[in-house]
C-alpha cells in the first residue's frame, strides 16, 4: 500500500475509533494504539501537504488562527422556540394544535433543552460548515473550531447534501476542571457552562478550542424529508445511524398528559445529568403536519419549550454598594453573601433604585431570596427579616459615591449631575467603544477600566491617543505586541465609522441609537445639528422638547465642544455615510413599514436600516398607521392582520426591486 492509500486508511480507522470512543462511549482499541496512529498520520501528512484536510483526524487537536469569522446565510432561518413556564402553556400548546390537525391525541417528541450554544452542521458526504445561530438569518462560520470537537464525524456516509442542528455544550465536569485550572493560572473562571462553550467556539485560534474538551447533542435533521423521512423520531435515529451524537433521554410521548408527566419527571432528574439543561422541547413527531401548523416570524407553532421555574436560593444581604452609569443614574447594588444559583455563583444583585429597595424592605444583614430572572440576571425577590438584626433601616445616599456631588432625584431614579465626574468618565468610554456605538473591538469594560486607571486614558479623545502609550501596555500583565497591535487598528478603523454612531456614542441624555440615525439623516454632518435650533429639532418628526433640549444644551456646553474638536482634529469622520438621505424620494419616503417573516437578502436590523435610510419609519407592529408590510418566508399574524386592514403587502422580490 502506497503513503496516499495509508492515509486514506488511517483517517477511516481514526474516524471510527473516534466514533467508539466518544459518541459510543465504546472504545475498541487502548489509547496507546490511537496514540500510535495518529502519530503515523501526522507523519504522513506532514510528508504529503497535496493531502491536507480540513477534516482530517489530525486537524481535531486545533492549531489553525483565524483573522475572524466569515458570515454564512442559513439555507434556512434558525427560529427560535416559543415558551411555555406552566402546566396551561402546555396545554394551551396542545389545543393550538389539535385545532389545525383534529381532536385527537398527538404523538410529541420531548427532549432535553441543552443549556449550550446553537450550531448548523452542513455535509456533502464530508462536512462543508459549522456556523453559529448569529442571528437567525446569518450565522459565523466556525468549522476550524467545531472540528476539534471528537464527537462531531467529519464525514458520513450519504452523499447527498445534509444539514443537522444541534448545541454544543461543555460538561458540568469539564466546567468544574477548567475553572480550576484557570484560577490556579489567576485567570477569570467562567460563570457557567454555556458561556464557556461559548467562549470557547470564538475562539480565533483553533487550538484553545481544542484543550477545553467541547462536545455536541444533534437534535433536527433540517431536510429529513428529502430523504423520504416523516417523523422526527426516526430523522433523529437516522443522526444515530449516520455517527451524530443525539441525545438519548428523548422520549415519545402519547398526548399532552404524557408530555406533562416526562416534563415532571425531568424536573426532578435535572441536577443528575452530567450537563445544564434549562427545560424540555416538545416536538409535534409528525413533519409533514408542520406546514399545516405553520409558523410566527420568530417561532414554529409545532415546538415549544417549557422553561423550568427559576431557581430560588437563600443567601445574607452583607452591604448595599452604590454604581454610578454614564448618564451619572446612581444604582444600589446588593453585595450577598456568594451563592450558586442557576449554575453560576453570585455575589451582586442590582436593587434598581430606592422605591426598589424599600418597597421589599431590604435591610443589611437579613436573608433575602435570589434567583435569576430568565436564568440569566440574578434578582432579589424579598427579604427574610432576622429578628435579631438591630442593623439601620435602608436609606439612600445623598452624594455621589464617586465625586461628592450632591444628588438630584428625577422621578425614581437619583443622578450625579456633574459631568467631569470619573466614574461617568469612564462608563462614557465604555458606551463609546461599543459594539452600537463606535464599536471598537477588544475595548471593553475592563480595558477602559485598566487604561483609566494607569492613567492612559481620561477621556473619549484619549482613545484616539492610545499608541503613545503602546510600549507601556505591552508591559502590563496579560499584554502582547499583537494583542495591543489589534485594539490599536480597530480604535483606528471606528473613525470611518457613520456619524449616527459618533452621535449614539458621545452619550447625549435622551438620544439613543434611533433617535441619533434620525437626527443624522435630517443633517447629513454634525456641525449642521450642533447649530440647529430647539425649534428647529421638534419640527423632525419623534424629537420632542425633551430631546431638543438636551442635543442644545450638550452642544452649548463648552467642555463638549472641546471634545468634539479634539474628535474632529483626530480624524473622526464627521458626515452620514447612510444610502439616502430623507430628503431623497423613493418609495418608502415617509411611510410607516413593519417587517415580519425571514428576509433570505437581510437580517432583519440591516432590512430596517435600508429602510430609515429610504426615508420609512419601521415599527414592529401593524395597525392602521401601517403604509407597508414587507413580507418575508414564514410571516405569521402580522401578515393576516396586514390583510384584514387592506395594508399595501410587498413580498422579498418585490422589495428587492425598489432597491435596485
Amino acid at each position: 500500500m502506497d503513503e496516499i492509500e495509508r492515509i486514506k486508511e488511517l483517517r477511516d480507522t481514526l474516524n471510527q475509533y473516534n466514533y467508539e470512543y466518544y459518541v459510543l462511549d465504546n472504545p475498541s482499541v487502548d489509547d496507546s494504539v490511537y496514540d500510535t496512529l495518529m502519530q503515523e498520520l501526522m507523519r504522513l501528512e506532514q510528508a504529503h501537504p497535496e493531502m491536507y484536510s480540513a477534516t482530517s483526524p489530525s486537524q481535531r487537536v486545533g492549531g489553525i488562527v483565524v483573522d475572524s469569522f466569515n458570515k454564512i446565510v442559513h439555507k434556512r432561518a434558525m427560529l427560535s422556540l416559543a415558551n411555555a413556564f406552566n402546566e396551561d402553556d402546555l396545554r394551551d400548546f396542545d389545543r393550538k394544535i389539535k385545532d389545525v390537525v383534529g381532536d385527537h391525541d398527538i404523538q410529541y417528541m420531548c427532549e432535553m433543552k441543552i443549556d449550550g450554544l446553537g450550531m448548523a452542521l452542513l455535509y456533502r458526504g464530508e462536512l462543508v460548515y459549522a456556523a453559529t445561530r448569529g442571528d437567525g438569518v446569518t450565522g459565523e462560520d466556525v468549522t476550524t473550531n467545531v472540528i476539534t470537537i471528537k464527537s462531531i464525524p467529519s464525514h458520513i456516509a450519504e452523499n447527498q447534501e445534509m444539514e443537522v442542528r444541534g448545541e454544543v455544550f461543555m460538561s458540568k465536569k469539564t466546567l468544574k476542571e477548567l475553572n480550576e485550572e484557570r484560577a490556579a493560572n489567576h485567570e477569570s473562571t467562567f460563570a457557567n457552562a454555556r458561556n464557556a462553550a461559548a467562549g470557547s467556539i470564538r475562539q480565533l485560534d483553533s487550538s484553545i478550542s481544542a484543550k477545553r474538551n467541547l462536545d455536541a447533542f444533534w437534535y433536527y435533521f433540517v431536510n429529513a424529508s428529502d430523504f423520504g423521512i416523516r417523523y422526527h423520531s426516526d430523522a433523529l435515529s437516522k443522526l444515530d445511524e449516520l455517527g451524530f451524537k443525539t441525545n438519548h433521554e428523548r422520549r415519545i410521548c402519547h398526548g399532552i398528559d404524557e408530555v406533562i408527566s416526562y416534563i415532571a419527571e425531568y424536573t426532578e432528574k435535572r441536577e443528575s445529568l452530567s450537563y445544564d439543561i434549562d427545560g424540555i422541547v416538545i416536538k409535534v413527531d409528525d413533519m409533514s403536519l408542520y406546514d399545516a401548523i405553520g409558523y410566527t416570524a420568530k417561532t414554529p407553532r409545532w415546538a415549544i419549550a417549557y422553561k423550568f421555574p427559576p431557581e430560588e436560593v437563600v443567601t445574607k444581604l452583607v452591604d448595599i454598594i452604590y454604581t454610578v452609569g454614564r448618564t451619572g443614574k446612581i444604582t444600589p447594588n446588593a453585595v450577598l453573601n456568594p451563592v450558586r444559583v442557576a449554575g453560576s455563583l453570585v455575589q451582586r444583585a442590582t436593587l434598581h433604585n430606592e422605591d426598589f429597595v424599600t418597597e421589599k424592605h431590604l435591610r443589611v444583614g437579613d436573608d433575602v431570596v435570589l434567583r435569576k430572572a430568565g436564568d440569566v440576571i440574578p434578582e432579589v425577590v424579598r427579604s427574610i427579616p432576622n429578628p435579631d438584626n438591630y442593623g439601620e433601616e435602608f436609606k439612600m445616599i445623598d452624594v455621589c459615591p464617586v465625586c461628592g456631588t450632591p444628588l438630584t432625584k428625577i422621578d425614581a431614579m437619583h443622578f450625579c449631575l456633574n459631568p467631569h465626574c470619573e466614574a461617568r468618565k469612564i462608563e462614557g468610554m465604555i458606551h463609546f467603544s461599543s459594539r452600537d456605538a463606535m464599536d471598537i473591538n477588544g475595548m471593553g469594560e475592563r480595558v477602559v477600566e485598566q487604561f483609566f486607571n494607569q492613567g492612559f486614558i481620561r477621556n473619549i479623545p484619549d482613545i484616539y491617543r492610545l499608541y503613545e502609550h503602546r510600549d507601556e501596555i505591552i508591559a502590563l500583565d496579560g499584554w502582547q505586541s499583537k494583542s495591543i497591535d489589534n485594539l490599536l487598528y480597530a480604535i483606528e478603523n471606528s473613525k470611518k465609522q457613520s456619524v449616527d454612531r459618533l452621535l449614539f456614542g458621545l452619550g447625549i441624555k435622551e438620544v439613543g441609537a434611533k433617535m441619533s440615525k434620525t437626527l443624522a439623516r435630517k443633517y447629513l454632518n454634525l456641525d449642521a445639528l450642533m447649530a440647529a435650533t430647539e425649534e428647529e429639532l421638534m419640527e423632525i418628526p419623534d424629537v420632542g422638547p425633551v430631546v431638543a433640549s438636551s442635543l442644545c444644551s450638550y452642544f452649548k456646553d463648552l467642555i463638549n465642544q472641546q471634545t468634539i474638536e479634539e474628535l474632529r482634529n483626530l480624524g473622526l469622520n464627521f458626515d452620514y455615510l447612510g444610502a439616502i438621505s430623507s430628503n431623497s424620494e423613493t418609495p418608502f419616503s415617509g411611510k410607516t413599514v413593519v417587517l415580519t417573516g425571514t428576509l433570505s437578502s437581510y437580517g432583519r436590523k440591516e432590512a430596517t436600516e435600508i429602510l430609515e435610510s429610504l426615508g420609512a419609519k419601521v415599527t414592529s407592529s401593524v395597525s392602521k398607521a401601517t403604509d407597508i408590510v414587507i413580507a418575508g418566508v414564514e410571516a405569521g399574524s402580522k401578515l393576516d392582520k396586514a390583510h384584514e386592514l387592506n395594508i399595501t403587502v410587498m413580498d422579498e422580490e418585490e422589495f428587492l426591486s425598489y432597491l435596485k
